[in-house]
């Protein structure tokens, strides 16, 4: 029989009575599998985002039909308890109290996020007086699987052989032969294509949690995806930003690294987690067995043509897909060199000679200032409105409260900023959004008066919420400026608009006419989805099973609807058997890596994994 929670607020009572008043209720509703109850406590309009804990999923789910329908289908198996904060529950204003939380599942150990606040809608017909607490946000993380912990910590390996042992093999001899029979005698059950740092950092969690998995990569050397690009390129992210797991970056690290020291890192990274990983080795195919349950995988290793059979494949090549080159007349008679800004090699052999960048987000504006900073004659060809951030202002303003030297003093850890970062539901975080562009907008005045006046086309997204939702919504459409931004408004950096039309031998036409003389045209013009390279390796209809890959649906530029609620296909299972997705910045590497891991080595122990809310497809690309 449904019971009605006792009144959950009083108003002598502190934030930390309040959380713990509403976890006890909580816990109390879900033990006792009353469903309304416990959907009861939330919020009419309420957010439970689930990374894994509950879902085997990453999913949120909106409003008690929704929040009753996962826990329906869900309360049985997951069994949770043991719910508790983790440090003292703050207040944050306007009746919101928040903590971080921990409980457990019959599988896992796990941690969140909460935020409740006071129910001012009067009664709800269930008895709930006005003013209790309801859930307004809602966290839920896997942090580790019972059983199968990671060897770190308490756990980590003793190292030394005390005592007598039948294997009288060196820890470099182990190694040496790993190596030998991996792909051979031994497949790995996890295959992970694409090294950059989204593939190192699963590889080194895989490699924590005992899951036989290699990562391959197609360059030389870990790291080559960073060094091999444009010279002038570094991090637009702060380090506090950028940590990779495991190993944080060191308290020398500069703010904001030059690639080529990424790419050092990533390489020492492989190295010291002892990530398997094949450099120079290129994927030919990819073939999914129905029947085994597994994938049939042709290489070539540096030459060497091999089979591989892992039950999971990953794509790890990163948030984009391939590079999307537009296809205009002309391109055939152009005298001078074309190539798209991943091929860039920088400003070096072009001094004298007419670059014309195609595009004004990232990459065309790092290439023009490189470009002009050498003395190279440059033009920057803007087709539509771009959002702008000063690097500055998007450190202390938008980053400054989680990812700073100032927050690390005052105790906050890359893990809470994480859990805090990833509390806040994607239907809502433009709401967050907004005023903290506002604020940027009303510093950066002057600044953004005098990109609008040498005809810069600036935009703040379709609804002023700025970097952080374009990027999550369609992956482009931005700049953090580092400094070419002055170049443009002080004409250094030569600015045109249009619509790129025809090449003709020695220039570049525009749609209204315009035209300009160019020796090279750099076609700065972003890249497809990620499901174009399944399309490559596994077929068109492996991809279209798939559908699109990033973006939330949010009906906004570039990102068509329905909603979806999360990233599309990223970090979870897809309609594919066996094929996941993995990739984005640094701290999305870092952090959404966990749940992935967790969710292969689940497969791999043979720990059921239901899965709730596996996405439709609605859009192939």
């Amino acid at each position: 029989m449904t019971q009605t929670l006792e009144p959950l607020v009083h108003l002598d009572r502190t934030p930390q009575e309040r959380m713990d008043a509403w976890l006890r209720e909580f816990e109390s509703a879900l033990a006792a599998d009353d469903i309304a109850r416990a959907t009861n406590a939330f919020l009419t309009d309420s957010y439970w985002r689930d990374l894994t804990a509950f879902t085997w999923n990453i999913k949120t789910v909106e409003g008690h039909e929704q929040i009753a329908d996962m826990l329906t289908a869900r309360l049985a198996d997951t069994r949770p308890s043991n719910f508790t904060t983790t440090e003292p529950a703050t207040d944050d204003g306007d009746g919101v109290v928040s903590a971080f939380i921990a409980f457990e599942t019959a599988v896992g150990r796990c941690e969140g996020h909460l935020r409740i606040r006071r129910d001012d809608a009067g009664t709800d017909g269930g008895g709930r007086d006005a003013g209790e607490d309801k859930a307004w946000t809602l966290l839920t993380t896997m942090q580790e699987l019972k059983g199968h912990e990671e060897s770190a910590g308490p756990n980590r390996p003793l190292g030394a052989v005390h005592g007598s042992d039948p294997d009288t093999r060196s820890w470099a001899e182990k190694k040496a032969d790993e190596e030998l029979s991996l792909g051979r005698s031994a497949q790995p059950y996890v295959l992970v294509i694409g090294g950059g740092q989204g593939g190192i950092a699963l590889g080194a969690r895989l490699r924590q949690l005992g899951v036989p998995s290699v990562v391959v990569d197609r360059h030389d050397r870990p790291g080559d995806q960073w060094r091999k690009r444009y010279k002038s390129l570094c991090l637009h992210d702060p380090v506090w930003y950028d940590h990779l797991p495991y190993l944080p970056f060191p308290d020398n690290w500069p703010v904001f690294a030059p690639k080529d020291k990424i790419g050092d890192w990533l390489e020492f990274y492989t190295k010291v987690m002892e990530v398997p990983y094949w450099s120079k080795t290129t994927c030919l195919s990819a073939e999914y067995d129905e029947a085994e349950s597994r994938w049939t995988v042709e290489v070539d290793r540096d030459g060497e043509r091999l089979t591989l059979h892992p039950t999971q494949l990953v794509l790890a090549t990163g948030m984009s897909g391939k590079p999307a080159v537009p296809s205009v007349p002309g391109q055939d008679v152009f005298a001078g060199e074309q190539h798209h800004s991943s091929a860039h090699p920088g400003p070096d052999g072009y001094l004298g000679k007419k670059v014309v960048v195609i595009g004004s987000n990232n990459s065309a504006h790092d290439i023009c200032k490189a470009l002009v900073d050498n003395g190279v004659d440059a033009t920057m060809v803007q087709r539509s409105s771009t959002h702008i951030v000063k690097s500055d202002s998007l450190r202390s303003i938008a980053l400054g409260s989680l990812y700073s030297e100032e927050a690390v003093a005052s105790g906050m850890t890359t893990k809470k900023a994480d859990l805090t970062f990833a509390s806040l539901p994607y239907r809502i975080m433009h709401q967050f959004q907004i005023p903290v562009y506002d604020q940027i907008r009303q510093q950066d005045k002057e600044f953004y008066e005098r990109l609008e006046a040498a005809g810069f086309e600036l935009d703040f997204g379709d609804d002023d919420s700025g970097l952080f939702m374009k990027y999550l919504r369609r992956g482009s459409g931005y700049y953090i400026d580092v400094g070419a931004s002055e170049l443009i408004a002080d004409g250094t950096i030569k600015l045109v608009h249009g619509q790129l039309d025809h090449l003709t031998e020695n220039s570049v036409v525009l749609a209204d006419g315009t035209e300009i003389d160019a020796d090279v045209v750099v076609y700065a013009t972003g890249y497809g989805s990620m499901n174009g390279w399944a399309a490559d390796l596994m077929g068109q209809e492996v991809a279209d099973r798939v559908g699109k890959v990033w973006g939330l649906g949010s009906e906004t530029t570039k990102d068509p609807g329905p909603w979806e609620g999360e990233q599309r296909n990223m970090w979870k299972p897809t309609q594919q058997p066996g094929l996941w997705f993995h990739g984005g910045n640094l701290h999305q590497s870092r952090h959404y890596s966990l749940y992935l891991a967790l969710q292969l080595k689940a497969r791999y122990e043979g720990i059921p994994t239901p899965v709730y809310g596996l996405a439709d497809v609605h859009h192939l690309s």
